[in-house]
């Protein structure tokens, strides 16, 4: 897994690549994530694009990441899940833990 960072309106938007399932990746995505929150950061987009598979490793990562960021006052929502990574998040039920929007654009928004 691959990733990059930018920021839209405040919002840390982690564009997603490749595979998520977990190991050392997910250790800097984790530490990332936790650094931003300690510069006070606190609403997180994920764009999922580029994200090829994710297993159930990889699910964990998102579900932490997430209950990181909800315990220091934000929120972490998803964008442009693939009909493939959506039907994941259907059987898993994660649909209905993570907000999912179409666009990157759209997760932005929804925290304004």
């Amino acid at each position: 897994m691959d990733y990059n960072i930018a920021e839209n309106n405040g919002v840390v938007v982690l564009e997603l690549k490749g595979n998520i399932m977990g190991g050392p990746d997910a250790t800097q995505l984790n530490d990332e994530i936790h650094t931003r929150i300690k510069q006070g950061k606190k609403n997180f987009v994920v764009n999922m694009q580029s994200v090829d598979l994710i297993n159930s490793s990889g699910l964990g990562i998102l579900i932490s990441n997430l209950t990181t960021v909800k315990n220091n006052g934000g929120d972490l929502r998803l964008t442009n899940l693939s009909p493939k990574i959506k039907q994941i998040f259907q059987i898993t039920k994660l649909a209905t833990v993570f907000k999912q929007y179409d666009s990157v654009d759209d997760g932005v928004k929804s925290f304004v």
